[in-house]
C-alpha cells in the first residue's frame, strides 16, 4: 500500500478519533549531537498549541524531527493515524500535513502567484487562490511582485499561504512573527483564528508568548530537548508568572 492509499485508508479512522498527531520518545541527532531527549506530546484534532522555550530548548528541530529533516531520529511520530518514523520525507506532507520554517523559503525570482501554484495539492480542500487572496489581501495587491521585493511580513504571509493551497490540515509553524511589525502581527494572529475556525490543526513554534497566549489551547514548555511542563487554556492565568520565569520573558 503506497502512502495516499495509506492516508485514505484512515481518512474514516481519522474523523472517529480526536487525535491528529502523537509523538513519543523522540529522540534526533545532527551527527553525533543529540538534540531531542525523549519528547512526548499530542495534539487533538483542530487544537492549536504552542511550543515555548527558551532559543536551543529543541523547538524547532521538534518540528523538522517530524518532517523527517534531520540526521536521524528514534521513536514514535503517528500523524492521521500512520506511523511516519520510517517514512521518506517527500512521503509525509501527503498525510495532509504543512510545513512553514522559519527561513519562509520564497523562492526570490517567481512572483506572489508563481510562489502559491507552485507547491503540489497533497489532498482534497485545499484553499483555492480566491479564499488565500480573501485572507491575505496584501499578497492579491503584491500578486504580481517578485518574492524579493516583497517586505518581510508579505514573505511570512506568502509563507503561510502557500501550505494551504495543498490541502494540508495539520501546519507546522516554526516563528512566523519573528521580527515583524505589530500591525502584522496581528494580522498572523487573526488568520491563525481564521484557520482554527476552519478545523485545521496548528503546532506553533513561537518566542513571542504575548502573541502566542489567547491563542492556543495547550502550551508545551520544552527545555534541553525534552517537555517539562504542558498548561492548558484555563490554567495559564495562574501559570503565567511561573511560566514567563522559565520562558525568562
Amino acid at each position: 500500500m503506497n502512502t495516499a492509499e495509506a492516508y485514505e485508508t484512515n481518512e474514516f479512522a481519522d474523523s472517529q478519533t480526536s487525535e491528529m498527531l502523537r509523538v513519543k520518545d523522540l529522540h534526533a541527532f545532527y551527527g553525533e549531537s543529540h538534540i531531542l531527549h525523549g519528547v512526548n506530546f499530542d495534539v487533538k484534532r483542530g487544537e492549536l498549541v504552542t511550543l515555548l522555550g527558551r532559543n536551543g530548548a529543541g523547538r524547532s528541530t521538534t518540528l523538522k524531527s517530524i518532517m523527517n529533516m534531520v540526521g536521524r531520529r528514534t521513536g514514535s511520530i503517528v500523524i492521521n493515524g500512520n506511523e511516519t518514523l520510517r517514512m521518506k520525507p517527500h512521503h509525509i506532507p501527503r498525510l495532509g500535513i504543512g510545513y512553514c520554517p522559519e527561513e519562509r523559503g520564497i523562492f526570490a525570482s517567481l512572483d506572489v502567484h508563481e510562489n502559491l501554484l507552485l507547491p503540489p495539492t497533497v489532498r482534497s480542500g485545499g484553499m483555492s487562490l480566491d479564499e488565500i487572496y480573501s485572507m491575505f489581501p496584501n499578497l492579491y495587491e503584491r500578486r504580481k511582485s517578485q518574492g524579493t521585493r516583497l517586505s518581510g511580513g508579505e514573505q511570512q504571509m506568502l509563507a503561510m499561504a502557500r501550505i494551504l493551497r495543498t490541502g494540508a490540515r495539520l501546519l507546522l509553524l516554526d516563528e512566523i512573527t519573528e521580527g515583524l511589525a505589530p500591525v502584522i502581527v496581528q494580522k498572523l494572529g487573526e488568520v491563525l483564528m481564521q484557520l482554527k475556525e476552519r478545523g485545521m490543526t496548528i503546532v506553533l513554534v513561537e518566542q513571542n508568548f504575548r502573541f502566542a497566549a489567547p491563542l492556543a489551547d495547550r502550551h508545551f514548555v520544552m527545555d534541553h530537548g525534552q517537555i517539562v511542563e504542558e498548561i492548558s487554556a484555563a490554567q495559564l492565568p495562574s501559570r503565567r508568572e511561573h511560566l514567563n520565569t522559565m520562558l525568562g520573558v
